[in-house]
């Protein structure tokens, strides 16, 4: 076997040997040498395709990158380690970290932004303990706002599908044998039970089907040949307000505002802002052991 260093063969396999003069030499003299020597080469597996890909390093620039490996390595001085790490904090905040934020607050929107200079002056100024506010307070503020934010931009981006299941309502609720709650939530009764109503914290069994406005069908315990069993108060508004309405036997079609479904919040096939159309048959109340 060759004393070749994982510096040297990772060099070679990217055409940059020539700059690994100053590599680490292997020096195998036993089997936990080889051992050794072995546990370095498989842990670069990947590394190229990491430094292009997650960290943007330009592959004509990869001779810079091996030259930083190398110069990590010596690196034992604790001060020089801090600097070291600082260095890679600072590039991972202002490349990834700010990318990714600025994604998740703006849900993709390419045409908004936040403002890198001020994301990066937050930081700083937090790391050295000079922040205008404590971090917990900014944390507060960044929730509340983040979320209004995101809230707009899936409002703007969805307003049409928005408006289809609004008009949808407003329609429905005028139909022969559809009622509606205070909350809003629209219901019809195919088949009146006569047992036992339950209560929010109830284990219901129930057999259903739900669907969009469209017709798209998204989940159905009739499918899957079995009923579910889940507690009233463990599932969306809509149905826990529903389930304890109705009486054991009953059958209902619910017809469920967003605001008492899924909200902005996409789920599988549900889209943000849907309205739920369910067929929800209540088989029974389980009762618990008592021990």
């Amino acid at each position: 076997m060759k004393k070749s260093s994982l510096i040297m063969m990772f060099a070679a396999a990217t055409g940059l040997a020539s700059c690994t003069a100053q590599s680490p030499k292997a020096n195998m003299k036993s089997d936990v040498d080889t051992l050794s020597y072995m546990m370095g080469v498989s842990n670069t597996q990947g590394l190229q395709e990491y430094a292009m890909g997650r960290l943007g390093i330009d592959s004509t620039h990869m001779a810079d990158f091996i030259r930083g490996i190398e110069e990590g390595l010596k690196q034992t001085d604790a001060k020089q380690k801090a600097y070291m790490a600082g260095i890679q904090i600072g590039q991972q905040v202002s490349g990834d970290m700010f990318d990714a934020i600025n994604d998740r607050i703006f849900n993709g929107d390419s045409t908004q932004n936040l403002s890198k200079e001020n994301f990066l002056a937050g930081f700083v100024s937090a790391v050295k303990k000079q922040a205008l506010v404590a971090p917990d307070s900014a944390a507060v503020y960044v929730n509340a706002k983040a979320e209004a934010i995101k809230e707009k931009a899936l409002e703007t981006k969805y307003a049409d599908y928005k408006k289809q299941n609004e008009d949808f309502l407003a329609t429905n609720k005028s139909k022969e044998g559809v009622k509606v709650t205070a909350s809003g939530l629209q219901y019809k009764v195919i088949t009146e039970g006569k047992g036992e109503i339950p209560g929010e914290t109830a284990r219901v069994k129930v057999n259903y089907k739900g669907t969009l406005i469209d017709g798209t069908q998204f989940d159905s315990s009739y499918d899957r040949k079995e009923p579910t069993t889940f507690r009233a108060n463990q599932v969306i508004k809509g149905w826990t307000e529903a389930l304890t309405m109705m009486p054991v036997g009953s059958k209902w079609e619910l017809y469920i505002p967003q605001e008492l479904a899924y909200g902005s919040r996409e789920t599988g096939k549900i889209k943000p802002f849907s309205t739920l159309i369910f067929e929800v048959e209540l088989v029974s109340i389980e009762k618990e052991d008592k021990k």
